[in-house]
């Protein structure tokens, strides 16, 4: 052999991935189970702006998390370093507050839930520790924190910046800071799409267990940006509903009075295992992580494309990786915000993709409820999805008090104000983000 030339490229691996622990820290909840069940009654998780002083704002509502507490102890300690070593009891401790921003408290706690939720951790001798991964994004991070930052310099110059402003801020700073707590040292990244965000450290999470870098990753996204520049910025776009008075039904996908999007803060985390690891260690699974899809529009920086053909594009390239038929999903959990025009091109691509299916297909928007959380969207889209399969229940969009003439032409069973009880073998999860950023999850019944 030259010994300048390479050596040839190993094969290519597929192997099966799927999902064994999930975690929530949402304005519905603060773990799955409180998630999860206002989800399924149709429970609203927004209210008035209580993070900073609303008042001069044309809008004053948002979906809050309610009563976190990043130091409370957790409800078994963990042993990621082994039985010998120091035990995790909770996920920071009071002096950590200072340290870091609140995107990575909340994501913390809900990776820390999905680890304790998949029994890895009594596991962890028999496994190692560098093939495991850690994909955690954020879509915009610590801009509370910037805010709050620029108003100490202002007032008393450079040498009140705090010491750890960059820790706070930095966007991979939660996925670090997890695989520190857990011990994770395999592949360790942040992803930034946007409000895909989430969706694509999903997808390239599991790519990286089916192609055989990892064998067991923390995925999904936080975000915490309810500030008054993030509700100011999107409130001066036109993008947010002003439904002040009345912030329960603000959120209201498909609706035909839709006015704008609820900006939320939340997290959504997943464990993803390669699936005859977790099959020999007897894990619970949830799901199986069967496809990804990934695209651009290449057409505007925050509208979807005409007819959203990006989306097309991603959902078709999800259903081909999983080897899957539009006709095998029973459910569609779509990325829909309550935007005027978004909304509508979704639906429109979805009755393309699934023109043979729409008499069988339901389609369903979690947004309605939790409102819109940003780098945690695609997760929290992706958390309904496998939910659904496993309790065989499409959680209902709600506010949806006359449908959108124009989605209604197109013949989707849309599950409008209360959940829908069937069997699900296969759904699709949707998010889409500025830039013309798109990302498609398809998970199966394990």
């Amino acid at each position: 052999m030259n010994p300048n030339s390479l050596p040839p490229l190993p094969p290519v691996v597929r192997r099966r991935v799927v999902v064994t622990g999930l975690g929530a820290v949402t304005p519905l909840g603060l773990n799955v189970v409180e998630t999860w069940n206002g989800l399924v009654s149709g429970r609203s998780g927004i209210g008035p702006i209580t993070r900073f002083d609303a008042s001069a704002s044309n809008v004053r509502i948002a979906g809050e998390v309610k009563g976190f507490d990043p130091t409370a102890p957790l409800g078994s300690p963990l042993y990621p370093r082994g039985k010998d070593k120091e035990p995790l009891t909770s996920p920071f401790t009071p002096k950590d507050l200072k340290k870091f921003g609140r995107f990575t408290f909340l994501g913390a706690a809900a990776a820390l839930e999905a680890y304790a939720d998949s029994g890895l951790d009594a596991h962890r001798a028999g496994l190692d520790s560098d093939r495991m991964g850690v994909n955690l994004g954020v879509g915009i991070g610590g801009l509370p924190e910037i805010e709050a930052m620029h108003d100490v310099f202002k007032a008393g110059g450079f040498r009140k910046i705090s010491p750890f402003f960059i820790i706070q801020i930095a966007p991979n700073l939660l996925a670090g800071q997890v695989s520190l707590m857990l011990n994770f040292r395999g592949p360790n990244m942040a992803v930034a799409s946007a409000c895909a965000t989430s969706g694509h450290a999903l997808g390239e999470a599991a790519a990286a267990i089916a192609r055989g870098d990892a064998d067991a990753m923390i995925a999904g996204g936080a975000e915490s940006t309810v500030t008054p520049l993030a509700i100011g910025a999107f409130a001066q776009m036109r993008a947010l509903s002003t439904r002040n008075d009345s912030p329960g039904e603000a959120s209201r996908p498909y609706d035909a009075g839709r006015d704008g999007f609820v900006l939320s803060e939340g997290a959504v985390v997943f464990m993803l295992e390669e699936r005859d690891q977790a099959l020999r260690r007897g894990a619970r699974i949830y799901a199986e992580v069967r496809g990804y899809g990934a695209s651009a529009d290449a057409y505007h920086l925050s509208s979807l494309a005409e007819a959203a053909e990006g989306s097309q594009r991603s959902m078709r390239r999800a259903l081909v990786t999983a080897g899957l038929v539009p006709t095998d999903i029973d459910f569609v959990s779509a990325h829909a915000t309550s935007t005027p025009g978004g909304d509508g091109e979704e639906a429109a691509a979805i009755a393309s993709v699934f023109a043979e299916n729409r008499q069988h297909l339901h389609v369903s928007a979690t947004k309605s409820m939790v409102g819109h959380l940003l780098g945690g969207a695609g997760a929290m889209g992706a958390f309904a999805a496998v939910l659904a399969i496993r309790d065989g229940v499409v959680p209902p969009t709600i506010n949806l008090s006359q449908l959108d003439p124009a989605i209604d032409a197109l013949g989707l069973q849309i599950a409008a104000n209360a959940a829908v009880r069937k069997p699900i073998r296969a759904a699709l999860a949707n998010s889409f983000g500025f830039g013309g950023t798109n990302a498609s999850l398809v998970v199966t019944a394990p």
